[in-house]
Protein backbone atom coordinates (compact mmCIF):
# COMPACT_ATOMS: atom_id res chain seq x y z
CA UNK A 1 0.00 0.00 0.00
CA UNK A 2 1.16 3.69 -0.93
CA UNK A 3 0.32 5.42 2.20
CA UNK A 4 1.03 8.95 1.11
CA UNK A 5 -1.00 8.28 -1.63
CA UNK A 6 -3.84 7.24 1.02
CA UNK A 7 -3.19 9.89 2.55
CA UNK A 8 -3.56 12.33 0.26
CA UNK A 9 -7.04 11.18 -0.67
CA UNK A 10 -8.00 11.03 2.79
CA UNK A 11 -7.14 14.88 2.88
CA UNK A 12 -9.38 15.05 0.03
CA UNK A 13 -12.07 13.39 1.37
CA UNK A 14 -11.73 15.70 4.45
CA UNK A 15 -11.50 18.50 2.72
CA UNK A 16 -14.36 18.11 0.35
CA UNK A 17 -16.51 16.68 3.14
CA UNK A 18 -16.93 20.61 3.92
CA UNK A 19 -19.52 20.52 1.32
CA UNK A 20 -21.66 19.18 4.07
CA UNK A 21 -21.41 23.55 5.27
CA UNK A 22 -22.17 24.67 1.80
CA UNK A 23 -25.71 26.04 1.97
CA UNK A 24 -28.27 26.29 -0.84
CA UNK A 25 -30.56 29.00 -1.83
CA UNK A 26 -33.35 26.16 -2.16
CA UNK A 27 -35.24 25.05 0.74
CA UNK A 28 -35.52 20.89 0.59
CA UNK A 29 -38.66 19.20 -0.38
CA UNK A 30 -40.71 19.59 2.85
CA UNK A 31 -39.73 22.81 3.34
CA UNK A 32 -38.48 22.41 6.92
CA UNK A 33 -34.85 23.57 5.96
CA UNK A 34 -31.87 25.31 3.22
CA UNK A 35 -30.12 22.11 1.07
CA UNK A 36 -26.71 22.00 2.09
CA UNK A 37 -24.49 20.81 -1.69
CA UNK A 38 -24.09 17.40 -0.02
CA UNK A 39 -27.66 16.54 -0.14
CA UNK A 40 -28.40 18.02 -3.23
CA UNK A 41 -25.30 16.40 -4.22
CA UNK A 42 -27.16 12.48 -3.08
CA UNK A 43 -30.41 13.84 -4.16
CA UNK A 44 -29.57 14.17 -7.93
CA UNK A 45 -27.06 10.81 -8.35
CA UNK A 46 -30.05 9.01 -6.97
CA UNK A 47 -32.22 11.12 -9.50
CA UNK A 48 -30.31 10.03 -12.19
CA UNK A 49 -30.32 6.43 -11.11
CA UNK A 50 -33.74 6.41 -11.05
CA UNK A 51 -34.82 8.12 -14.21
CA UNK A 52 -32.22 6.76 -16.58
CA UNK A 53 -34.87 5.77 -18.74
CA UNK A 54 -35.67 8.94 -19.67
CA UNK A 55 -32.43 10.04 -21.55
CA UNK A 56 -32.75 11.33 -24.88
CA UNK A 57 -29.79 8.80 -25.76
CA UNK A 58 -27.57 5.91 -24.08
CA UNK A 59 -25.40 6.99 -21.43
CA UNK A 60 -22.81 5.65 -19.21
CA UNK A 61 -24.90 5.67 -15.61
CA UNK A 62 -21.51 5.56 -13.59
CA UNK A 63 -20.47 8.07 -15.53
CA UNK A 64 -22.84 10.49 -14.91
CA UNK A 65 -23.40 9.56 -11.28
CA UNK A 66 -19.65 10.56 -11.16
CA UNK A 67 -20.13 14.05 -12.36
CA UNK A 68 -22.85 14.83 -10.10
CA UNK A 69 -20.96 13.22 -7.08
CA UNK A 70 -18.20 15.97 -7.73
CA UNK A 71 -19.25 18.69 -9.98
CA UNK A 72 -20.24 20.94 -6.93
CA UNK A 73 -17.38 19.95 -4.50
CA UNK A 74 -15.47 23.57 -5.79
CA UNK A 75 -17.63 25.30 -3.59
CA UNK A 76 -15.71 24.27 -0.73
CA UNK A 77 -13.72 27.36 -2.09
CA UNK A 78 -15.54 29.38 -3.81
CA UNK A 79 -19.15 28.88 -2.55
CA UNK A 80 -22.92 28.34 -4.01
CA UNK A 81 -23.50 31.21 -6.25
CA UNK A 82 -27.23 31.48 -6.91
CA UNK A 83 -28.18 30.49 -10.39
CA UNK A 84 -30.11 33.74 -10.93
CA UNK A 85 -27.34 35.78 -9.33
CA UNK A 86 -26.00 38.22 -11.97
CA UNK A 87 -22.11 36.79 -10.83
CA UNK A 88 -22.92 33.67 -12.41
CA UNK A 89 -22.09 34.34 -15.50
CA UNK A 90 -18.65 35.57 -14.87
CA UNK A 91 -17.84 32.69 -12.16
CA UNK A 92 -16.45 30.53 -14.18
CA UNK A 93 -12.94 31.53 -13.74
CA UNK A 94 -13.26 31.57 -9.51
CA UNK A 95 -14.48 27.88 -9.81
CA UNK A 96 -12.02 26.45 -12.51
CA UNK A 97 -9.71 27.44 -9.84
CA UNK A 98 -11.73 26.32 -6.97
CA UNK A 99 -11.09 22.85 -9.04
CA UNK A 100 -7.60 22.52 -9.95
CA UNK A 101 -6.98 23.49 -5.87
CA UNK A 102 -9.42 20.82 -4.88
CA UNK A 103 -8.77 17.98 -7.33
CA UNK A 104 -4.63 19.02 -6.96
CA UNK A 105 -4.77 17.62 -3.77
CA UNK A 106 -4.98 14.10 -5.45
CA UNK A 107 -2.14 12.00 -6.99
CA UNK A 108 -1.49 13.39 -10.97
CA UNK A 109 -4.03 10.03 -12.42
CA UNK A 110 -6.84 11.22 -10.05
CA UNK A 111 -6.48 15.08 -9.78
CA UNK A 112 -6.23 14.62 -13.83
CA UNK A 113 -9.40 12.05 -13.88
CA UNK A 114 -11.46 14.51 -11.76
CA UNK A 115 -10.46 17.69 -13.04
CA UNK A 116 -11.34 16.47 -16.73
CA UNK A 117 -14.79 15.13 -15.63
CA UNK A 118 -15.71 17.91 -14.25
CA UNK A 119 -14.84 20.14 -17.02
CA UNK A 120 -17.12 17.86 -19.45
CA UNK A 121 -19.93 17.96 -16.79
CA UNK A 122 -19.07 22.23 -17.05
CA UNK A 123 -19.31 22.05 -21.28
CA UNK A 124 -22.52 19.88 -21.22
CA UNK A 125 -21.41 18.56 -24.70
CA UNK A 126 -20.96 14.80 -24.13
CA UNK A 127 -24.48 12.63 -23.34
CA UNK A 128 -23.06 12.13 -19.93
CA UNK A 129 -22.76 15.48 -19.30
CA UNK A 130 -25.96 16.57 -21.16
CA UNK A 131 -28.13 14.00 -18.77
CA UNK A 132 -26.30 15.10 -15.41
CA UNK A 133 -27.08 18.60 -16.18
CA UNK A 134 -30.85 17.17 -16.49
CA UNK A 135 -31.04 16.84 -12.69
CA UNK A 136 -28.94 19.63 -11.32
CA UNK A 137 -31.69 21.81 -12.75
CA UNK A 138 -34.57 19.86 -12.38
CA UNK A 139 -33.83 19.01 -8.64
CA UNK A 140 -34.02 22.76 -7.31
CA UNK A 141 -37.31 23.15 -9.99
CA UNK A 142 -39.13 20.47 -7.84
CA UNK A 143 -38.29 21.65 -4.71
CA UNK A 144 -39.44 25.33 -5.87
CA UNK A 145 -42.62 22.97 -7.15
CA UNK A 146 -43.21 21.45 -3.99
CA UNK A 147 -42.39 24.33 -1.28
CA UNK A 148 -44.57 26.81 -3.21
CA UNK A 149 -41.91 28.68 -5.11
CA UNK A 150 -40.23 29.65 -2.04
CA UNK A 151 -36.98 30.75 -3.63
CA UNK A 152 -38.82 31.62 -6.97
CA UNK A 153 -40.77 34.29 -4.64
CA UNK A 154 -37.73 35.52 -2.43
CA UNK A 155 -35.87 36.39 -5.44
CA UNK A 156 -38.25 37.71 -7.73
CA UNK A 157 -38.00 35.43 -10.28
CA UNK A 158 -40.42 35.19 -13.19
CA UNK A 159 -41.78 32.34 -15.73
CA UNK A 160 -39.28 33.71 -18.36
CA UNK A 161 -36.48 33.49 -16.38
CA UNK A 162 -37.21 29.59 -15.20
CA UNK A 163 -37.39 28.77 -18.98
CA UNK A 164 -34.23 30.48 -19.80
CA UNK A 165 -32.44 28.64 -16.89
CA UNK A 166 -33.36 25.49 -17.37
CA UNK A 167 -34.60 24.94 -21.38
CA UNK A 168 -31.34 22.68 -21.83
CA UNK A 169 -32.80 19.89 -19.57
CA UNK A 170 -34.27 19.45 -23.24
CA UNK A 171 -30.60 18.28 -24.56
CA UNK A 172 -30.30 15.24 -22.08
CA UNK A 173 -33.71 14.67 -21.54
CA UNK A 174 -37.07 16.19 -23.63
CA UNK A 175 -39.68 13.81 -21.44
CA UNK A 176 -38.28 15.60 -18.55
CA UNK A 177 -38.69 19.29 -19.97
CA UNK A 178 -41.76 18.77 -20.55
CA UNK A 179 -42.65 17.33 -17.41
CA UNK A 180 -40.88 20.35 -16.26
CA UNK A 181 -42.42 22.85 -18.62
CA UNK A 182 -45.53 21.41 -17.30
CA UNK A 183 -44.95 21.87 -13.72
CA UNK A 184 -43.08 25.53 -14.50
CA UNK A 185 -46.64 26.69 -16.31
CA UNK A 186 -48.92 25.00 -13.34
CA UNK A 187 -46.51 26.97 -10.47
CA UNK A 188 -47.80 30.41 -12.56
CA UNK A 189 -51.60 28.67 -12.21
CA UNK A 190 -51.16 28.68 -8.74
CA UNK A 191 -48.75 31.81 -7.81
CA UNK A 192 -45.89 30.13 -6.48
CA UNK A 193 -44.35 31.72 -9.81
CA UNK A 194 -44.94 34.94 -11.24
CA UNK A 195 -45.52 35.46 -15.00
CA UNK A 196 -43.75 38.42 -15.92
CA UNK A 197 -41.96 41.37 -14.27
Amino acid sequence: MNHDRLRKQLDFIFEVDKIKSIIRKTKLFDKSRFENDAEHSWTVCLMALAMKEYANFTVDIEKVIQMLLIHDVIEVYCGDTFLYAKERESIHVKEDEAAKKIFGMLEADQRDFYYKLWCEFEARETNEAKFAAVFDRLEPLLQNFKNEGYTWKANGITKEMVIAKNSYIADGSEELWAFARSLIDESVELGYLAEKE
